[in-house]
């Protein structure tokens, strides 16, 4: 049976029309409408390991992370807990339950110290509708989201378990940034988590991980992964083909 993360004594913080330049959804707007929806938000601290949204809470205010990470998990029936994605400085979450009104699908907890800012579900709305460059990048958001979505039930659908880890960590390598040949996965995922992801057990993810360390695809270090080629993993995933 899994525990909730305790909800953390709140450090309330100043929205500025600077802190908005760190959000990608504000950041195209000029300083005058910057200042305009700054006057809408407000901010807050959570410590790491903090709870920031509930699931099935009926709040709908929508958050954006000016600083630190978050992880989004998702509770089923029996009891297990699923991780459905991490998001980091510049990235919202909450726009859902802005949208269509109903209660959260997924809860929130900080993964580091974070500061977030928030906007009720109205002015989010209004300023989505007012300001064009806004309205795009959150429809861009939602689409993404959706191709996500997608990309996942096909991998369950026709992918063996391996081909189904290397995917994850090649949507893993894409959203923390790929330089060059390589990417840095930071904080790592323990295999019980990709296990999760990926719908297998933490014994095959192990094995898998193994593996590509063994192959030089994959390095590990303390609290990181490091993707070592990113070109190959690609190929491996697009061809459905294993080492």
């Amino acid at each position: 049976m899994t525990t909730d993360p305790p909800m953390a004594t709140i450090t309330r913080a100043a929205i500025s029309p600077d802190t908005l330049l760190a959000v990608d959804l504000f950041r195209d707007l000029d300083l005058g409408d910057r200042t305009a929806i700054a006057k809408r938000c407000h901010g807050a601290r959570f410590p790491a390991g903090a709870n920031i949204v509930r699931q099935r809470d009926d709040r709908t205010d929508v958050f954006f992370i000016v600083s630190g990470s978050v992880r989004v998990n998702f509770h089923s029936k029996p009891g297990k807990d699923v991780p459905f994605r991490d998001q980091f400085a510049g990235e919202c979450f909450g726009e859902l339950s802005a949208i269509d009104g109903q209660s959260r699908s997924a809860e929130v907890t900080a993964l580091s110290d974070v500061f977030v800012g928030t906007i009720a579900a109205p002015d989010f709305l209004d300023i989505a509708t007012r300001y064009r460059a806004v309205g795009k990048k959150v429809l861009q958001q939602l689409t993404s989201m959706v191709r996500s979505l997608s990309e996942r039930v096909v991998e369950l659908s026709t992918l063996g378990v391996a081909n189904r880890i290397h995917a994850e960590l090649l949507r893993l390598a894409r959203h923390h940034g790929v330089e060059g040949t390589s990417a840095e996965i930071q904080p790592a995922p323990t295999h019980a988590e990709l296990a999760s992801r990926v719908s297998t057990q933490r014994e095959a993810v192990t094995k898998e991980i193994g593996r590509l360390v063994r192959n030089g695809i994959l390095a590990r270090g303390r609290g990181y992964l490091r993707i070592t080629d990113v070109a190959r993993l690609e190929r491996m995933v697009e061809n459905v083909t294993d080492i």
